[in-house]
């Protein structure tokens, strides 16, 4: 397993809807853990790199709902 951490702000504050879908979002094969910080505006995601890719991380986010702002590529 290559563990990988990826860091997002959101773009908008989280409801309880959200907090579900994080939930959901668990269920991912290859997401190991999914962590809202303390203070609402940004989520940490740690995954399996033999698993996923970044953009499929930010894929299931996004499937889910959770407003994740994706930095633009360089």
């Amino acid at each position: 397993m290559t563990k990988v951490t990826l860091h997002y702000d959101l773009t908008r504050p989280l409801g309880d809807e959200d907090f579900e879908n994080i939930a959901q979002v668990h269920a991912t094969y290859g997401v190991a853990r999914v962590q809202v910080a303390p203070s609402l505006d940004k989520i940490t995601v740690d995954y399996d790199a033999s698993r996923l890719m970044k953009k499929d991380v930010e894929a299931v986010l996004a499937n889910h709902g959770i407003p994740i702002r994706i930095a633009a590529a360089a």
